[in-house]
């Protein structure tokens, strides 16, 4: 199985995704981890180079017959088929996971108050979350709202709509 997980920074996607990875003992892609280890390697990202190696070890883990977590912001339709051609180029499952955090003020205090995990990593301002081109959803999935929810609260509602869908 392939989860997609997409959303803004801050928005407790990474969060969310590292937890569910955790307790399926499935792979986990991060594309921050990624491309920040493409820039030390001297490798300029100018457009969808890091999404790209995360596709490939994706669909190398799930012809292995393991479970993937892809977290990235996956901001527009291009990279949310590309991430469905992965599984289905292998005839593996898939499910598409947007997580939100719907209350501005409370999105804004994450991304301004967080400190980068990834050693080297320059995090975004809010200003940058804000004005990311983020195309709307055209297709069903999976919607978390981080929002006044512990994050507690919001993995049991991850969990439950995943046994949903099963």
């Amino acid at each position: 199985m392939l989860y997609i997980f997409s959303g803004l920074p801050g928005s407790g996607k990474t969060t969310l995704s590292s937890a569910l990875a955790r307790q399926l003992r499935a792979v986990y892609l991060r594309v921050d981890v990624v491309e920040q280890a493409m820039r030390e390697a001297g490798t300029s990202i100018e457009g969808p180079e890091g999404y790209m190696v995360c596709y490939a070890v994706a669909s190398q883990n799930l012809q292995l017959g393991l479970d993937v977590i892809a977290d990235t912001v996956n901001p527009i339709h291009i990279t949310r088929q590309a991430w469905r051609n992965a599984a289905i180029s292998i005839e593996a499952s898939f499910v598409e996971i947007e997580v939100i955090c719907s209350d501005e003020q409370e999105h804004r205090h994450r991304v301004e108050s967080r400190a980068a995990d990834i050693p080297g990593f320059v995090l975004p301002t809010w200003d940058q979350v804000r004005n990311r081109k983020y195309e709307r959803w055209d297709r069903e999935r999976i919607v978390i709202d981080t929002a006044r929810q512990t994050v507690k609260e919001s993995l049991n509602s991850l969990y439950k709509q995943l046994k949903l869908r099963r």
